[in-house]
């Protein structure tokens, strides 16, 4: 993904909500209450080379800051500023939650349905998605810019490797409402998952789907 049209402020919030209702009804249940922090990630533009956009001044009343907090109660994948502080990039802020989102929903649905661990790459290719496209609608909506974009886009998962909404539900969905979010008027992808009330719903749903007939 090169380029991110940007979508009206209030398709933005619906997404961001969509993600907090999922997150918080489907995916937290699933997760270990081991207590884990986050390992530290590499250090953002802001800690690096000064840049106009705060975390302060972009997410402070912001939608955008509910997806921060998801990514907390994802520690396995979540992967900060080492300075985190409100003086952080926002776009790498940003960009570092979606990923933690993409890699953590990622991981939790596919051991729900499977029984085991994902493969590294299904997990790193969906990180690496959901930071480029939620990180590019970022910065298109505060018209800004950052490093980390552009490493992304250097290599990009292939799209053909990343799961649809008949192998993972919820994280394909994420992964297709934000591909152009301008570009929809953001009916649900997999409008069942809204009478789903955990992981076992979802995965009785796909055996279903995928029983002949």
């Amino acid at each position: 993904m090169t380029a991110a049209r940007i979508p009206d402020a209030l398709t933005v919030h619906q997404l961001l909500g969509r993600i907090v209702y999922f997150h918080v009804l489907l995916i937290a249940p699933e997760l270990p209450g081991t207590g884990m922090t986050s390992a530290p990630g590499p250090v953002c533009c802001n800690h690096r080379f000064p840049r106009p956009l705060s975390l302060a001044t972009a997410l402070k009343g912001s939608a955008w800051g509910a997806l921060a907090e998801v990514a907390t109660e994802l520690p396995d994948s979540h992967r900060p500023c080492p300075h985190a502080s409100e003086t952080c990039c926002a776009t790498c802020r940003i960009a570092s939650a979606a990923s933690a989102l993409g890699r953590g929903w990622a991981a939790t649905e596919h051991r729900a349905y499977h029984q085991s661990d994902p493969d590294a790459r299904l997990v790193d290719g969906c990180g690496r998605a959901a930071a480029d496209r939620m990180g590019r609608v970022f910065a298109a909506q505060h018209g800004t810019s950052c490093t980390v974009l552009d490493r992304l886009a250097a290599e990009p998962p292939a799209t053909a490797s990343l799961p649809g909404v008949d192998e993972l539900p919820l994280t394909g969905e994420l992964l297709a409402l934000w591909a152009d979010p301008a570009a929809t008027t953001q009916a649900p992808v997999a409008s069942w998952l809204n009478h789903c009330t955990g992981l076992g719903d979802v995965r009785r749903v796909l055996e279903l789907r995928r029983t002949p007939s």
